[in-house]
């Protein structure tokens, strides 16, 4: 088992790469992500990833950092949140801060506009792989609900202009309600007493 200073060594080492070569947003690191950290190094599952996906897209921030902090977190507490978080926002900082000195010797340049034009092509087909690796799994779980939920997000978002927002809150509604009444799984609100050894229970394994 590799001792907590190789795994934070690995962590920055990882999430600096993939930020460093991943161009058109935070949709484009998650399936670099997935496969890295997934399936090649073994640390998590690819159900926790999805789940980590979806919590980071539903909060506010950037849909890349807000992964790295929950991979991190997960994966080496708070200081590997830390460390992820150092690792996503250190390459794109430099990038930026050195383009920003000749941005206005090169905004008007042919080379460079038509540069950027492939570039946005080639986001265009990343971003189309990142959907359709996230909705297969779904697909091969043959759930019905699922299905219909992310088609339905899709439409409302690209055909109806829905804000996202709204098309979140509906979605979380919806996995609640299939939970509730169509899994039959029914949350027990536990006694205080029994919170409180929860609480008791979750800081003494963290160590604190």
């Amino acid at each position: 088992m590799k001792s907590k200073k190789n795994i934070y060594r690995k962590l920055f080492s990882t999430t600096f790469c993939l930020s460093a070569f991943t161009f058109g947003g935070g949709f484009v690191i998650i399936p670099l992500m997935q496969k890295k950290f997934v399936e090649d190094l073994h640390w998590i599952e690819k159900e926790e990833m999805l789940n980590l996906v979806a919590i980071a897209q539903s909060s506010p921030g950037a849909v890349a950092v807000n992964a790295s902090i929950l991979l991190g977190y997960h994966l080496a507490g708070v200081f590997g949140a830390m460390i992820s978080i150092l690792g996503t926002v250190l390459p794109p900082l430099l990038i930026l801060s050195i383009v920003s000195f000749f941005y206005a010797s090169f905004s008007g340049n042919i080379i460079v506009n038509a540069v950027l034009k492939g570039m946005q092509i080639g986001v265009a087909a990343v971003v189309t792989d990142a959907v359709l690796r996230l909705g297969e799994d779904l697909v091969h779980e043959k759930d019905v609900i699922s299905i219909l939920v992310m088609f339905g997000a899709f439409i409302a978002t690209f055909f109806m202009k829905v804000n996202v927002m709204y098309i979140i809150l509906v979605c979380g509604c919806i996995g609640v309600l299939k939970v509730v009444i169509h899994d039959k799984k029914f949350i027990r609100v536990a006694k205080p007493n029994d919170t409180f050894k929860a609480i008791l229970e979750f800081l003494s394994n963290r160590n604190i």
